[in-house]
């Protein structure tokens, strides 16, 4: 069983059929993030260079063919953060900062062997968010990261591969915060359900012996 298996219970996450009042029963305190305001940005990238760091295994066979990379995380790193209020625009600031994304690159060496090896994607925003105003609990600015990559030639001269990027990035300004909310209680849990691959039903399913038509007699 899970919330979303067959488990009929008034006390789980889904749909609110009826009076979305019926069964609440309390104002509770919870410890969440308060995302202040958000942006996605969605770019491609051609040609861009990824040194390879610590690569499984050490030591390969050039040249490389490129398979894929993909990003191995979904926060990225951010660094060189700037944030400036605008006057003109109250409550918003021009948010300048550098991102990092990590990505995993698979390839083949010249013997066929599959490796993998480390690699980053660094690219820089320059936006514009609201921000909310000064207070005791700091605002903090995080970013959320995918990145792909499907094509990419190997530079035999620098041990590089040259990639088009496919990236996107979330630029988020939050705060961790005490919030009140209504609440229906606490969740029912269900059991779990274990899973099980039925391989012997179709066999066990089968007559004991062939069916076929019998010999008639001349």
């Amino acid at each position: 069983m899970s919330f979303f298996s067959n488990f009929q219970s008034d006390k789980c996450p889904g749909t609110i059929s009826g009076n979305p009042l019926n069964g609440l029963c309390e104002k509770v305190c919870i410890q969440a993030q308060k995302i202040f305001d958000a942006c996605i940005k969605q770019i491609q990238i051609e040609n861009y260079t990824l040194t390879l760091t610590d690569g499984v295994p050490g030591d390969p066979t050039y040249p490389l063919t490129f398979i894929s990379a993909r990003s191995t995380q979904s926060t990225g790193v951010i660094t060189n953060l700037s944030v400036e209020r605008l006057a003109d625009k109250p409550g918003c600031a021009r948010v300048q900062a550098t991102i990092t994304i990590p990505v995993e690159v698979a390839y083949t060496d010249a013997n066929g062997t599959e490796g993998v090896a480390n690699a980053t994607i660094t690219v820089t925003q320059d936006v514009l968010l609201f921000v909310p105003a000064p207070s005791i609990m700091p605002y903090k600015i995080t970013a959320e990261v995918s990145a792909v990559c499907a094509e990419g030639t190997f530079n035999s001269d620098t041990g590089t591969f040259s990639v088009n990027v496919c990236l996107t990035t979330i630029l988020k300004v939050a705060i961790d915060v005490e919030i009140l909310v209504p609440s229906y209680g606490y969740c029912a849990i269900p059991p779990a359900q274990d899973y099980s691959q039925e391989v012997c039903a179709g066999f066990f399913e089968l007559p004991l012996y062939p069916q076929g038509k019998t010999c008639s007699k001349q």
